[in-house]
Order: C-alpha cells, then sequence, then structure tokens
C-alpha cells in the first residue's frame, strides 16, 4: 500500500488516513520507516500464540469503532490478509464503499492457502472498486459474477515499491562468502506446518551438502511452528544462515544478490522475476498463474525429491537456469499506484 499511500498524499483532493493494524508489527515498522509514512490509527493487534477467530473478532470490533470515528468516505486495502476480510465486513456494515488493491487472485481451493483464499474470495464479494494487477484476476472476479464496471487492471503496487527500492544498493549485516551462490529460501506458510515443512527443510538440507559451491540464507518466520523445525533440521550447518527476519530493504537486496529462491511466499512470486531470479515454490497450486505459464517460477511442492531434484537442475543446468532468469514481470511495470489514484479520483470526485 505504501505507493498508493505517497501517490493518494500527492493530491489536492484527498485527505489520507493510514490505518494499522499491526498485525506483524516488526514489520510494518521497517516499512513505514522506509517510506516515511506514520500512520494515523494504530491499532497494535498483534498478541502472542493469537488464534484466526480471536484475531478476526478484535479486528473486527477495533476497525468498526476507527471507521465510527473516522467517517471515511471510502476505505482502501490491500491483499489477502484477516485485516483486509475484517475490514471489508466492517465497510460493508456501514455502507462505506471498500476498494480492494491486488483484487481477483485465486487458487479455488478455499483450503489452500489458509486462510488467504477465504479471506480475499469475502472480501471481493462486498469490495465496490477492484484493483486487478493481471487479465487472470480480472478474469476469476468476472467468473464470480463481479460485474466488469467494477474491475479495473492495474499492475500490482508489489512491483511499484520493488523496482523504486531495487535501484540502490543496501548493507543486509550478514558476513555471506561472494565465492559461492547463494540460495534464498523464506517459507512459512499454515498449510505447510508439520510433516510438509519438516520434509521440505530435509530436501534443502541435502541439497546444501551435496552442494559446497552454495550457501543459504533462511530469513525464519517468528512463528513456533516455523522456528523450531528449521532449527532442528537447518541448524548448525556452516553454510547454511538462519536470521531473524529482514527489513524490506535488506530483503530486496538478498532477492538482487541470491543465484536462485525457494519459497512459499505469494509475494516473492511476484517480486523475484522482475529481478530476473527463478522461483521454486514450495506449494502445489498458486493463486499467481502468470509466473507459472511464463516460465519462472516453478511449483515443487513439499516433495523431498522433487525440491531436490529441481534445485540441483537450477544449480547446475544453465540453459535451464536460463530460462526461468528471463527479467520478466508479469505483476505489472511500476505505475500501478498512480493508475489505482487516477481510477479513484474518476469515480468518486
Amino acid at each position: 500500500m505504501a505507493p498508493v499511500i505517497i501517490a493518494l498524499k500527492d493530491q489536492s483532493w484527498v485527505d489520507v488516513k493510514v490505518l494499522a493494524t499491526a498485525q506483524h508489527r516488526q514489520m510494518l515498522d521497517q516499512v513505514f520507516s522506509i517510506f516515511d509514512i506514520k500512520p494515523d490509527y494504530d491499532l497494535d493487534i498483534m498478541q502472542d500464540g493469537q488464534q484466526l477467530t480471536e484475531l478476526t473478532a478484535r479486528l473486527l470490533l477495533a476497525i468498526d469503532n476507527m471507521l465510527d470515528n473516522a467517517s471515511p468516505d471510502i476505505v482502501l486495502a490491500q491483499g489477502d490478509t484477516t485485516t483486509v476480510m475484517t475490514t471489508s465486513l466492517a465497510c460493508f456494515y456501514r455502507h462505506i464503499p471498500f476498494c480492494h488493491v491486488e483484487a481477483g487472485l485465486r487458487t479455488g481451493d478455499i483450503w489452500n492457502p489458509f486462510p488467504e483464499e477465504m479471506n480475499r474470495v469475502v472480501a471481493g464479494r462486498m469490495t465496490a472498486m477492484h484493483f486487478a494487477p493481471t487479465k487472470s484476476a480480472c478474469e476469476n472476479l468476472l467468473s464470480e459474477g463481479i460485474p466488469d464496471s467494477a474491475i479495473h487492471i492495474t499492475g500490482n503496487t508489489v512491483i511499484d515499491a520493488l523496482l523504486e527500492t531495487a535501484k540502490y544498493d543496501y548493507d543486509i549485516g550478514i558476513d555471506l562468502d561472494a565465492s559461492k551462490q547463494l540460495i534464498l529460501l523464506t517459507s512459512h506458510r499454515r498449510e505447510n506446518f508439520g510433516e510438509p515443512m519438516r520434509e521440505s527443510f530435509t530436501a534443502i538440507r541435502e541439497f546444501v551438502d551435496a552442494n559446497e559451491g552454495t550457501e543459504l540464507l533462511y530469513p525464519v518466520h517468528p512463528n513456533p511452528n516455523v522456528l523450531q523445525p528449521a532449527r532442528e533440521i537447518l541448524g548448525d550447518h556452516p553454510r547454511i544462515h538462519l536470521v531473524e527476519p529482514l527489513g524490506y530493504t535488506e530483503f530486496v537486496q538478498v532477492m538482487k544478490q541470491a543465484y536462485f529462491i525457494i519459497s512459499d511466499s505469494g509475494g516473492v512470486q511476484e517480486e523475484a522475476p522482475a529481478l530476473g531470479k527463478p522461483v521454486l515454490v514450495l506449494r502445489e497450486e498458486t493463486e499467481r498463474p502468470e509466473a507459472v505459464e511464463a516460465g519462472v517460477v516453478r511449483l515443487v511442492g513439499t516433495d523431498k525429491d522433487v525440491i531436490f531434484s529441481e534445485a540441483n537442475k537450477l544449480l547446475h543446468d544453465k540453459e535451464y537456469y536460463k530460462s526461468m532468469a528471463q527479467g520478466i514481470s508479469p505483476y505489472g511495470d511500476g505505475k500501478a499506484a498512480e493508475r489505482i489514484v487516477s481510477l479513484i479520483h474518476d469515480q468518486y470526485v
């Protein structure tokens, strides 16, 4: 949302108020600092060990109270978090137009990813303006009966932020061996908790063991369901670095330095191709099929043998690597925020 907030603040016709729920406190504060954004409302909602039901209830009450106090004319939110779903519902109850940035992403399986797929489906039913990043996302919305007049293909604001940030180099504060091929790992999805995550970690350790010219960096999500198996399986290895979550600029820098990326993240599937980095996705299906169709992202699931084989192929088969490292961006040209602001003006001003 940072590019949208910045673009809106440049306009004389709008009074922008920023609400942070702080579902992820540390990461949020880092991004606010980078883009010089100060929240007008900060719910600081995060609690250790919170369950989805509890989180949803607290978010709905807190956001409704904020809407009552602020009385906004329209509300924008991005993505598929529980924050987005509850915001759309609170707006629906108060008859406030809700505009969805990154609208229309679907896997067609409400359990995968969980709970994000249902979050975005629910939000989509209560959205006044759908800002779809791609034609495929637009088609998903049309298939659900959303009128064409409510859907606008804008590209994704994720690429706006990425391209601006990637212009610069940053110190990541981690001592890496420049003579080795850097592999970046991110893994945190709820549907991979337990045995799927353990199997993928085992494959990755075996891959690093088998390839002495590699070094792996894993910014580990603090959730104990991730942290415990990461330390147990990937810890105590001279060429595997388990580090705390990175700030946005540091993470972009690591993506730039990586030879390829192994991830179950949705955002990485969009960002890495724009930087020319192949991605092996630790999921069976994705709501971002465009990168798969373009050949720059490959779904490998969590099967140990498949992960090892695909990672090994990327490392040793130069033609295969080249075919995935195309440097194309199916998700935008860096001007999504500009389009979104223009569309809002045309619709409501």
